[in-house]
């Protein structure tokens, strides 16, 4: 069992990063927001769990170890495997998901892609009393909710297909390198979002 890989990024593109460990690249599938926030030539630690199957050997990281125990819960669920359950990490942080899971709100897992109705029903059954996220987890959001600026290139990078949860984090890290002027401009901020996603474009599945 790998339980955490740390050294220097190679590389990082969609929803996966490359670490050399001990003069070896290891390939490790994250969410598209924690491939997002990796820098190439930086060093970095992630939290990770390793997938055996007949013919495949696949590493998965995670940024802390609320996301790993919540990946390792989402698959416990009938139906739900390692893309599914990365799906739902990208698309829902771990205390949306254990807030989900208390109300009962199975929308919230169908909207998720590759997750239907009946899994999405199962996953809040199933997860029922086993999540307990504390409540003051961040969330993606908390640079961004301050900006109107920032809220409205959110969703228009949504409604250009991105899940909320990536283009959140573009927003993030747009706003931090943006300059005063850029950051009162919606079309500036939205043109440094999409340099920061790269070109991969949206509506990822």
């Amino acid at each position: 069992m790998i339980s955490s890989v740390r050294g220097t990024v190679l590389s990082a593109s969609g929803a996966g990063i490359v670490i050399e460990v001990g003069g070896i690249g290891l390939a490790v599938q994250v969410t598209p927001q924690l491939a997002l926030a990796t820098r190439v030539g930086s060093e970095t630690r992630v939290h990770t769990v390793l997938i055996v199957r007949e013919d495949d050997l696949s590493l998965y990281g995670f940024a802390d170890p609320d996301e790993l125990s919540t990946f390792d819960l989402l698959r416990s669920v009938t139906g739900v495997g390692p893309k599914s359950a990365m799906g739902v990490l990208a698309a829902l942080s771990p205390g949306e998901i254990a807030r989900a899971v208390s109300v009962e709100d199975d929308a919230a897992f169908r909207k998720v892609s590759g997750i239907g109705p009946k899994t999405a029903k199962l996953i809040v059954l199933s997860l029922a009393g086993k999540l307990h996220v504390a409540a003051s987890t961040r969330s993606a959001s908390a640079g961004v909710s301050a900006s109107s600026t920032g809220e409205s290139v959110t969703l228009a990078l949504v409604g250009l297909g991105w899940p909320e949860r990536v283009a959140m984090t573009a927003v993030e890290h747009a706003l931090k390198d943006a300059s005063d002027s850029d950051r009162a401009s919606v079309q500036a901020m939205l043109r440094l979002a999409l340099a920061q996603l790269g070109p991969q474009g949206g509506g990822a599945p």
